[in-house]
């Protein structure tokens, strides 16, 4: 009888995290999903971190901060390619998001970016995070680490459930 409570304890916890790692999360017409970063060498001194803001509303928003206790600094940025160069810039007046509109952060174009690291990202584990939109105000996410390298959620193997990520 121990050993069916045990199993079913452990399935549950199961559950439990993988809906935490996998969540999603609304603030008024906003939804986040596919958060997600990328595990990190031991002494790396930044990151980047990725999600999906849907907008389901009749009024824009706007990403105007991020912030987390596993980094010294956390800014909004964006990368692209200018004249042949890849350059990456802060984005000081935020990310719109549009009403009616989906804006994904990913690699290569919008991102959170982690500087001065506290700790490395360990592969499996997850990074907190608060999103400040200006008008559906602070939302905490969990960013499920992804293996090194990972050029999307699925590509790191962190697809739990069967989630739809077709729009990475």
């Amino acid at each position: 009888m121990k050993f069916w409570k045990s199993i079913a304890a452990a399935t549950a916890l199961t559950f439990v995290s993988l809906a935490a790692t996998a969540g999603d999360y609304t603030a008024g017409d906003l939804s986040i999903s596919h958060a997600w970063t990328r595990a990190t060498p031991p002494k790396a001194k930044a990151g980047g971190g990725f999600v999906e803001i849907v907008n389901s509303g009749a009024e824009a928003d706007r990403l105007v901060k991020a912030s987390s206790d596993v980094a010294g600094k956390v800014e909004l940025h964006e990368m692209a390619v200018t004249d042949g160069v890849m350059k990456m810039r802060e984005l000081e007046g935020g990310i719109d998001i549009p009403a009616g509109e989906t804006v994904t952060l990913k690699p290569g174009g919008l991102h959170i970016m982690f500087m001065g690291l506290n700790q490395s990202f360990e592969e499996g584990a997850t990074v907190p995070v608060v999103l400040t939109f200006e008008k559906a105000g602070d939302v905490a996410v969990e960013l499920a680490i992804a293996k090194m390298g990972a050029k999307s959620m699925e590509a790191g193997h962190m697809d739990h459930g069967k989630m739809d990520h077709s729009k990475n």
